[in-house]
């Protein structure tokens, strides 16, 4: 109960006035409970005087800040910490409610603790956004209760502050760094042996155990009297483009994001796998008209434009120009490229009217098309039907399934490379893919 803007009665205080009223209304059988009822309303009335003079004696006498990050990662669990310091000269109770942004749709956030005398506390939780902006934290409301626990104080510390949502930049350094300390395989990422050998000639060095006996140098070799090799590197400098369809089929939501975010964020993983295997990267966005266009470039400041072209992407969900797609790929990208299509279809009659266009994009390219499985027909199909309905339900899970997988054939007929993926698998599949592809020296 609020008395003012910053005193508040506890619910103990509550709990002794009902008994209180209990023991005066026993006074009209037993005087005794009477009397004992004034003496203790006394006693309370005391006690409330002195908790209150105990809070409010002082002003300053504690203090509370919230650590964020500069940004949050999309998708992911972000670290949230709010710092207390108790400076009272007794222990207090306080509970801790934190104005976070309304996207997170949390109506009962608080947090409470048992600080000492002199003492501080850390409050550490975690947000995971669903979707890329920006979010406003507003203030930090603190309630301080005394040992008596009759009243409350409430401090606000001005905390206000706007944090952006960019995409899952978590994600994209766990890879980062496992691709450093080379075991992506941690991270569900397959070793890729490689098929032939790569045409980029870097020098001759000398013979050590475990080159291939075919790269033996025997001209450098005789003149050396000692085994040489001639050393190849990796082809690098491809074009690597991520183009991603910001259209309706996008919308779709698993475990709180849409699949357009799902896409966003493999790309951005994608995009800094390519940059570190010394790729170019570049992407592209469409719907019913072309969005952003970043051409591939293998520059220090790539990444941190692709990151912020990445968090800028809005979209209404209409229905994507395929059309429009093949007509700006092939004004804009005049070298052979990989693109990466994010995309979904819902049918395979969907799948068949932008085939003419996937076709020919596919024609001065290496097109990967990657669509979503429906995970939540799995449900459906592992279910045991009980009545005709549920039988009629299952039969059209079963044929959307189906569809799904006959995509990929049709797809692969016409020599595109298919993904169909789980979007929790998005970003792991996508980047097997392109090693895969690069081990095969297809870019």
């Amino acid at each position: 109960m609020r008395f003012s803007k910053t005193l508040y009665f506890t619910r103990n205080l509550f709990i002794i006035l009902s008994g209180l009223v209990g023991l005066f209304i026993a006074g009209y059988v037993w005087p005794l409970a009477f009397a004992i009822g004034k003496i203790s309303l006394l006693a309370l009335l005391a006690a409330t005087i002195a908790d209150y003079i105990l809070l409010f004696r002082r002003d300053k006498n504690i203090f509370a800040r919230r650590a964020l990050p500069e940004k949050l990662s999309n998708g992911d669990e972000n670290d949230i910490k709010v710092f207390i310091e108790n400076h009272y000269r007794f222990p207090i109770k306080v509970k801790v409610i934190d104005e976070i942004p309304f996207q997170f749709q949390l109506r009962d956030f608080n947090y409470g603790a048992t600080i000492p005398i002199n003492g501080n506390y850390i409050i550490d939780y975690k947000l995971r956004p669903v979707k890329r902006g920006s979010y406003s934290f507003g203030g930090l409301n603190i309630y301080v209760a005394s040992p008596i626990g009759i009243v409350n104080r409430r401090f606000i510390f001005d905390q206000q502050a706007s944090v952006p949502v960019y995409p899952s930049f978590m994600q994209m350094q766990k890879y980062e760094l496992l691709a450093i300390s080379n075991n992506l395989t941690e991270g569900g990422i397959k070793k890729q042996r490689k098929l032939g050998q790569s045409t980029e000639f870097e020098n001759i060095r000398e013979y050590v155990i475990g080159d291939d006996p075919r790269t033996i140098n025997w001209r450098a070799t005789a003149r050396k009297a000692d085994l040489m090799v001639n050393h190849f590197t990796d082809e690098k400098s491809q074009q690597v483009y991520c183009v991603i369809d910001k259209g309706r089929t996008m919308q779709m939501p698993f475990n709180g994001l849409s699949l357009l975010d799902y896409a966003v964020n493999a790309s951005l993983v994608l995009s800094n796998i390519a940059l570190k295997k010394e790729d170019k990267a570049g992407i592209i966005t469409f719907s019913d008209k072309i969005g952003t266009i970043l051409k591939a470039e293998r520059k220090r400041s790539q990444m941190h434009l692709i990151m912020d072209i990445l968090y800028n992407q809005r979209t209404k969900y209409q229905e994507s120009d395929f059309e429009m797609l093949y007509a700006q790929v092939r004004h804009n990208l005049h070298q052979r490229a990989l693109l990466v299509l994010f995309t979904n279809f819902g049918s395979i009659s969907a799948l068949y009217r932008q085939m003419p266009y996937l076709r020919k994009i596919a024609k001065n390219h290496l097109l990967v098309v990657v669509f979503f499985e429906d995970t939540e027909l799995d449900k459906i199909l592992e279910s045991r039907p009980d009545n005709t309905e549920e039988v009629f339900v299952k039969a059209i899970a079963e044929q959307f399934t189906f569809e799904k997988k006959q995509m990929v054939k049709e797809l692969e007929t016409v020599g595109i490379h298919a993904i169909l993926t789980p979007p929790e698998g998005l970003t792991v599949n996508v980047i097997n893919k392109y090693l895969e592809l690069k081990s095969r020296r297809l870019i």
